[in-house]
């Protein structure tokens, strides 16, 4: 299969100018990179006169033949009239249900089963009313269920709220009182609420470690099928970190175990899953032949040729419907920089890196001439992808990202660099100069700098907080860089890769790498606590970019939750890609469809 160059914008053709005055793509033909053909038709990418290294990943799972192949049966008016009459039913529901507690639960129910982007209006509106009766808390008063339940969604929602609010269930000592031991319910959603505390905030730590204690007692009990199943999945990993779309797969099926269950909440929640995964399944069919197309896994077979498990993370980060745009660039996206990971990790010698950052830096096909084969494939790649993106971005809103682009993409490329300067040096950096280079290195900033790009109406504040790696995209970028360490820092160091966070620990201290490995989840849960303390003042960015921040943040824990979801297919990220994209939920509808 031969590899298939985008055309290439100069960047000469960038200048600012509204989008009526730029033509269409087909005029940037005449931008394609001369050599570019001849040197694919002509490549000899592996040189065996030099000694490399490498991680003998294996070959991708997912085909593009397969993949081409996925097709669902819920697409269709049949699909669409009967989804939008049952749309219509809960929001009668919400509007007629006159319990502030019933309200706030059905409000957890539609967000846990995936509906609450139906709902986005209804939910603000049922919220900001709940908060506006503080002074009427006949509902709630000594219920620690609803008080905890507000308190988590009010939170969820950006809405300031104290922890004082649970000052009443706790003693003179400051402590929770014993008599709610019993209370599994009220414990439950108390621990939940628990993972949204910002810093400082201790009566949320204690609370945290109470319910958990006693939560554990809840599963040896066993009374209640359903909420054994929610207990046991929070302790597993909470509700805050969790990835939506996942959790709608899981919930959808624990609901059916619920004995009060809605069933147009039930029917809905199946039929909107399979919907969107049409949906789904058709941006990664875009995506697959675009990477098929672009033939980089079958040239640079030393990298990781993941397209699969990069469409998941996009999955993970943007999954509403509405953000295909965003799908299959941040695909593109997260494909390249697993094959420029794999290039500084594992093939390139030191010198050709450094020429390769230079090039990258300088943002010139013709500082690519001293590249070695496989590094102008590469080179090229990223180059026309880029260029291609930001001349979408020319014709949309008018305005030249590649100097924004530029420096993000070099930046990464330089926290490469150093690294790969670590290895071949022998150097073993402490944990602050790892960590002061590796948040970047975890390639978050660059991912978050495509996503803002591909859902926003760009704002030049907004562009001046990425380049200065604000709050937030410090925040994500340190949570996936740690549970990417935790999950991967073993197997790199097989490979001869540079120390990561724990080996840094360690070698610093002189701990057990189990005393490390605690050191670092309490980073993370450090950061965490941090993200949400300052997550309301990112006033410059819009809440679908805020959200997408914390989702990387969710999709890098998930991806690592068990391991290298990233670089070994097999196990969890395979069921999780059977779940979520290719296999519906089963479900008879009133359309002439079994299935």
């Amino acid at each position: 299969m031969s590899l298939h160059f985008l055309t290439s914008v100069p960047a000469s053709c960038f200048n600012r100018t509204h989008s009526k005055d730029i033509s269409n793509r087909s005029n940037a033909n005449k931008f394609i990179v001369p050599q570019a053909r001849k040197l694919v038709a002509t490549a000899k990418v592996f040189d065996e006169k030099i000694a490399r290294r490498t991680a003998n990943y294996h070959p991708p799972i997912w085909k593009d033949d397969y993949i081409q192949s996925l097709q669902s049966d819920f697409v269709g008016e049949s699909c669409d009239e009967r989804a939008m009459e049952l749309v219509g039913e809960v929001r009668t529901m919400l509007d007629k249900v006159p319990d502030p507690l019933e309200k706030l639960e059905l409000v957890d129910t539609l967000q846990r089963l995936g509906l609450s982007y139906h709902y986005e209006n209804d939910i603000k509106r049922i919220l900001e009313s709940v908060k506006a009766e503080e002074s009427n808390i006949v509902w709630k008063k000594g219920n620690l269920y609803a008080t905890a339940l507000e308190f988590r969604l009010q939170r969820q929602h950006g809405y300031k709220v104290t922890p004082d609010v649970f000052s009443s269930f706790m003693d003179e000592m400051g402590n929770f009182k014993a008599g709610l031991c019993e209370d599994c319910k009220g414990l439950l959603n108390l621990y939940e609420a628990s993972y949204h505390l910002g810093e400082g905030e201790s009566i949320l730590e204690n609370a945290r470690d109470f319910a958990a204690e006693h939560l554990k007692q809840c599963l040896k009990q066993n009374k209640d099928e359903y909420l054994f199943m929610l207990v046991e999945h929070a302790l597993e990993l909470p509700l805050h970190w969790r990835i939506e779309r996942l959790e709608a797969r899981w919930f959808i099926d624990a609901y059916e175990r619920r004995e009060d269950k809605i069933p147009i909440l039930s029917e809905l929640a199946k039929l909107d899953f399979n919907m969107v995964q049409a949906v789904h399944q058709d941006d990664l069919r875009y995506a697959s032949k675009w990477w098929s197309d672009l033939g980089l896994g079958e040239k640079l077979t030393f990298a990781r040729d993941r397209l699969m498990g990069n469409f998941l993370w996009t999955v993970g980060v943007a999954s509403d419907p509405q953000f295909g745009h965003a799908r299959r660039t941040l695909t593109k996206i997260n494909a390249l920089i697993t094959i420029i990971d794999d290039l500084y990790d594992v093939y390139g010698t030191l010198d050709e890196l450094e020429l390769f950052t230079e090039a990258v830096e300088r943002w010139d096909v013709n500082a690519m001439e001293l590249l070695p084969e496989y590094m102008k494939i590469c080179f090229l790649a990223l180059y026309n992808s880029i260029n291609e993106m930001a001349f979408d971005t020319i014709k949309e809103q008018g305005f030249d990202s590649i100097p924004f682009l530029r420096k993000m993409w070099a930046d990464l490329c330089k926290a490469y660099l150093v690294e790969a300067k670590w290895y071949h040096g022998g150097y073993t950096p402490t944990l602050k100069e790892y960590i002061d280079n590796a948040w970047i290195s975890g390639s978050a900033p660059v991912m978050l700098s495509h996503a803002y790009i591909s859902t926003n109406s760009i704002r030049k504040e907004c562009l001046e907080c990425l380049k200065e790696y604000s709050h937030i995209v410090y925040s994500t970028s340190m949570i996936l860089r740690l549970a990417n360490d935790l999950a991967t820092s073993s197997d790199e160091l097989q490979r001869g890769d540079v120390m990561k966070s724990i080996q840094c620990y360690m070698h610093e201290t002189s701990f057990s790498e189990e005393e490390a490995r605690h050191y670092v989840k309490n980073l993370i849960d450090a950061t965490w606590k941090s993200m949400n303390e300052n997550r309301i003042a990112q006033s410059a960015f819009s809440q679908t970019f805020i959200q997408m921040a914390l989702n990387v943040a969710r999709m890098a824990q998930c991806m690592y939750q068990h391991g290298d979801g990233h670089g070994i297919e097999v196990n969890e990220t395979n069921n999780r890609v059977l779940s979520l994209l290719v296999l519906p939920i089963p479900l008879q509808l009133g359309l002439n469809t079994n299935i």
